[in-house]
């Protein structure tokens, strides 16, 4: 294998590419604690949290960044792409901080946009940036909640069997998923909401809506 490459990125073994918009950057990410809400739970049971080791990775150069130095009671979670930069959750236990940071792909520098008080969300539950624009949720499946809590605040419940994957524009997409029958009868489909930031139903497709690295809307069904 002469065109085998090693990228040391302190153990960890697997990537991902970073959505949404991008061919150049992937991530790494440990799992010290699972996401930030089981981190959050660690956390209020008085337990250390550990940090957490993220990398980015370019390609084809396979040059490495590591924005967020791992240091205990920081707990980012994973990266989006949006407009030339790579932007980050973190949550700063210790201070009762969230904040969005922002990585930029050419210059490699890294900053806060923006902080906010940890105690603005009820919890870290599915709590993750979203594009675009670049937009902080929230969501419960258990309950139905979603609320955005960033850069707008608003809150709404959920369709049963909904799950938010996509915001473009002013139009939020959720997908949701049906069962019926049992055995050679049994049935199950998808299809995709589209509400407003109000919450209110705008269309509903049959199948799944994607938003290609490009910025193009495609409709699978």
């Amino acid at each position: 294998m002469n065109n085998m490459k090693t990228i040391e990125i302190g153990g960890i073994t697997y990537i991902e590419l970073i959505p949404y918009g991008t061919d150049e950057w992937y991530y790494g990410i440990s799992y010290e604690h699972g996401d930030p809400y089981e981190a959050e739970e660690v956390f209020k049971e008085g337990q250390d949290v550990e940090g957490r080791n993220l990398c980015l990775i370019h390609y084809p150069d396979g040059e490495i960044y590591r924005p967020v130095p791992k240091q205990p009671g920081i707990y980012p979670a994973e990266p989006v792409y949006h407009d030339g930069s790579i932007y980050i959750l973190s949550v700063d236990f210790l201070k009762s901080l969230i904040q969005i940071l922002r990585f930029d792909c050419n210059s490699h520098e890294i900053d806060i946009i923006e902080e906010l008080p940890l105690s603005c969300v009820k919890n870290c539950y599915n709590l993750h940036l979203d594009t675009a624009p670049l937009t902080l949720t929230r969501q419960c499946v258990g309950t139905n909640e979603f609320e955005i809590i960033w850069p707008e605040k608003t809150q709404f419940e959920m369709g049963d069997h909904d799950s938010f994957y996509l915001r473009d524009g002013d139009k939020l997409y959720f997908s949701r998923w049906y069962e019926e029958g049992d055995d050679a009868d049994y049935r199950y489909w998808e299809e995709t909401v589209v509400r407003d930031l109000t919450g209110e139903i705008i269309e509903v497709y049959p199948g799944d809506v994607r938003k290609m690295p490009n910025g193009e809307m495609w409709h699978l069904k």
